[in-house]
C-alpha cells in the first residue's frame, strides 16, 4: 500500500509572497528589477496561477532576505512536515 504526502499548502506560500513584498513596499515592477523575474510570473505566483519553479522560490528567498526553509516551510503549515519529530 502507497502512503501519499499530504498536499502542499500552495495558498500558504502565495500569502507569504504577498506579504513579503508587501511589508517592503515593493510594487511588482519593483520585486521584477531586483529579482530578475518577470513580473508576469511574480503576478502569477502571488495570485495563485502557477508554482514556480525552485530556482525561482530560490531567487526571491534571496530577495527577501528570508531563509528558503521559511519560505518554503509554509508549504507544511497545515501539517507536520517530513522529518519531524511527534514530542
Amino acid at each position: 500500500m502507497t502512503i501519499l504526502p499530504p498536499d502542499p499548502d500552495l495558498t500558504a506560500l502565495r500569502v507569504t509572497l504577498a506579504r513579503l513584498r508587501r511589508e517592503r513596499g515593493w510594487t511588482f515592477d519593483e520585486l521584477a528589477e531586483r529579482s530578475g523575474l518577470a513580473r508576469r510570473t511574480l503576478i502569477d505566483l502571488e495570485h495563485g496561477r502557477t508554482t514556480g519553479t525552485i530556482t525561482t522560490w530560490h531567487t526571491l528567498a534571496h530577495i527577501f532576505d528570508v531563509p528558503i526553509e521559511d519560505l518554503l516551510g509554509t508549504l507544511c503549515e497545515d501539517h507536520t512536515p517530513a522529518g519531524s519529530k511527534d514530542s
